[in-house]
Parts: C-alpha cells; structure tokens; sequence
C-alpha cells in the first residue's frame, strides 16, 4: 500500500512536468513558474503538496460514493453469526462490516473484515454457522477510525501506515466506510482535473 502513496506522488510529478516540457516549446522557466503559481502548484523540481489534494476531505469521498452510506448494508452485531455477515459482504460487495453493540445502535463493537474471515475461520478451521461475530472481529480498542473532515491524503497515510484497507468514518457517531480504492480513487481524479486544467491553459482555453 505504501507503493500506491508513492506512485501518486511520483505520477503527479512526472505528468505535469511531460506537459510542461511536450507544450512550452522554449518558454523560460519564470513562465512555467507562472503556470504552476496560477493553480497554486510548485515547480516539478521542487517537493510536491498538492493544494487541491489538502481540500480533499473524507466527506467529499463519502459524497462521491452516493447511495445510502450508514444502510444496513454497512454493519452487522456482535452477536450475528459470521456465515450471515460474510453473506452481507458478499450481496453488496464489499471486504467488511462495521460491527455494532447488540442494543446500542450507534455503539460500534469493532469490526470484521474478509481478512478476520480468512485468517480466524478458515485457516483455523472453525464453523461461521457456530461462531458470533464479536469472536472473531477486530475489537473496538484496536480500530483505526477517521472523521469525515479528516484529509484524504491523511486518510490514505493513515491506511497505508496501520496496513489496512477499510477505515470507518466517526463523527460521534458512524457516519460510514471508506476502503482504500475509495480514497485511490479520489486521488486520481483529482488529479486528472487539475491536469485537465493545466493541459487547457497550456494550449490558451484561459486567458
């Protein structure tokens, strides 16, 4: 995961600059200076931060999904069996569940994901058809959650540092689930409009 972080990065860099350079047909560097300022960009020679990536924020990720995102669909209880929660993963492709306190509705549990599937009853031979949830989930003291104004590139830090690929979204209570193709996503097209827009004031669409 740490590679996809690097990888955007790195493409950030490269592409903007193999335009500059297929497009400037001998401008000086102050005009490419010009270019990048106007957007709010530093020259490719220098350390990249994109300030269109820091305005990023998981609830615009959360937006960009659409649909319900706190459904049924999105968790499970403690105390639901794990053939049934695997089911629920499955009908609505997706690699987790948010796990619940039985009577507690916005009370989050923990949380189970394929992995927990894989790892707990598989390779351990156990039945999902006899074992709860809360056996095998992450627990709550162990979950890795971000707030909906949280940074997207904070939240993909955040994934790639802890190794994992679904993070819940907390406000006080849950609001809902980001997963790492979300926030890739979201990243990449970011980035396309922001080269979009560069690519159309490089050939004179602005003035």
């Amino acid at each position: 995961m740490q590679r996809i972080v690097q990888a955007v990065n790195s493409c950030q860099k490269m592409v903007k600059a193999a335009i500059l350079i297929e497009h400037s047909h001998g401008r000086d560097r102050t005009k490419i200076e010009k270019i990048f300022s106007r957007f709010g960009w530093i020259t490719p020679s220098l350390s990249v931060q994109e300030k269109g990536l820091e305005n990023v924020t998981v609830a615009e990720v959360l937006m960009a999904k659409g649909g319900e995102n706190t459904g049924s669909w999105l968790w499970c209880l403690s105390d639901d069996i794990v053939n049934d929660a695997v089911k629920n993963m499955a009908r609505n492709n997706i690699g987790s569940l948010v796990v619940l306190k039985p009577g507690h509705a916005q009370h989050v549990a923990g949380i189970i994901t394929e992995r927990d599937y894989l790892r707990k009853i598989i390779l351990e031979g156990r039945s999902p058809m006899h074992t709860r949830v809360g056996e095998i989930m992450t627990d709550e003291s162990k979950l890795i959650t971000v707030k909906s104004s949280t940074n997207i590139l904070e939240a993909m830090q955040i994934m790639t540092d802890k190794q994992i690929r679904h993070v819940p979204v907390i406000d006080g209570r849950l609001v809902g689930m980001i997963s790492i193709k979300d926030v890739v996503r979201a990243v990449v097209q970011q980035q396309s409009g922001e080269l979009k827009r560069l690519n159309e004031f490089i050939r004179g669409d602005y003035y």
